[in-house]
């Protein structure tokens, strides 16, 4: 198993940043991709951004290509997820998550850590 713990999240106005941190433990060396991804209340959960672990190849949705940048720091067994130009539809509740293999599911979730951008 994996372990996720994000943190980081809190309010900022439109315009700012915020920097997210997703710690990782247990079997680490499984790990092939850390996604980020959000929810926002009465909507699905929508992907964000995510990285593969030993390359550090990352991707990112439109919505936030450009003001986003995921990053990890293999190390620590973390990943990061620095916000930038915060918008008031970036309000969400953010998680991180991991999968072990390409194609294969996010299997390991954070708790989630609350974003909320006021204007």
């Amino acid at each position: 198993q994996v372990h996720m713990v994000e943190s980081g999240g809190g309010l900022v106005q439109a315009g700012g940043s915020l920097r997210l941190s997703c710690a990782a433990s247990g079997r680490t060396f499984s790990m092939y991709r850390m996604g980020w991804f959000r929810q926002a209340p009465g909507r699905e959960r929508d992907f964000v951004a995510s990285i593969v672990w030993n390359t550090g190849s990352a991707s990112y949705a439109d919505s936030v290509k450009g003001r986003f940048t995921i990053s990890r720091d293999n190390a620590n067994n973390t990943g990061y997820l620095q916000m930038n130009s915060l918008k008031l539809e970036d309000t969400a509740v953010y998680f991180c998550a991991t999968r072990d293999r390409v194609g294969g599911p996010y299997g390991y979730w954070g708790q989630g850590t609350q974003v909320t951008v006021s204007s």
